[in-house]
């Protein structure tokens, strides 16, 4: 299983990161991914100036907004899958 990590510290928790686990929630259930892919909160992943910092099961960080989400879900990792 590879994970997903969603930084919810203080500058990402401010920028929408619980809004984008909904979104990231919603999109693993829609692409029927819940055996292959684990979404959990992080706490800081050192890059809170690009919050909401979002990190890769290759360690690979994104800076995702709610309003890029689907489209960065659907490019950066069910194509890495």
């Amino acid at each position: 299983m590879k994970t997903i990590k969603v930084c919810i510290g203080s500058a990402c928790h401010i920028k929408g990161s619980y809004e984008v686990i909904e979104i990231f929630k919603e999109l693993i259930e829609e692409y029927k991914l819940q055996t292959k892919v684990e979404l959990c909160g992080s706490f800081c992943l050192g890059k809170c100036r690009d919050a909401v910092s979002v990190m890769r099961w290759d360690e690979k960080i994104f800076s995702i907004s709610k309003e890029n989400a689907r489209e960065m879900f659907k490019n950066e990792f069910i194509s890495y899958l």
